[in-house]
């Protein structure tokens, strides 16, 4: 299994951006998928989570700004990111758990500008 993230970059506060995870190996469809970030200088946390059947889960810093999504068909997970903050600045890196087997893709960089 090989994930592939995109869609980062630089954006103004308030602006938006939505991340893509594509996902490689034949799973996708019945594998959880999630998404996380890392500051500098800060540990790795959870953004939002998707089961395979579509049940999502939020961190409560994101809840009414983010939206976790997939598209089976395509194999692709995404983070719908509105209302940006500064804060939301980092490293943004996609999970996919199958079983008791956990992926993780490259990550790519979101940078908040105030």
């Amino acid at each position: 299994v090989q994930l592939q993230a995109s869609g980062g970059g630089l954006v103004q506060a308030g602006g938006s951006l939505r991340l893509s995870c594509t996902a490689s190996g034949n799973v996708f469809s019945i594998s959880a998928m999630g998404w996380y970030r890392q500051a500098p200088g800060n540990q790795r946390e959870l953004v939002a989570t998707i089961t395979s059947g579509g049940v999502t889960n939020y961190a409560d810093f994101v809840k009414g700004r983010f939206t976790i999504s997939r598209d089976n068909a395509v194999d692709t997970a995404y983070l719908q990111m509105n209302s940006l903050k500064p804060e939301d600045t980092a490293v943004y890196y996609c999970n996919l758990v199958l079983r008791t087997a956990i992926y993780w893709g490259q990550g790519t960089q979101v940078t908040v500008s105030s």
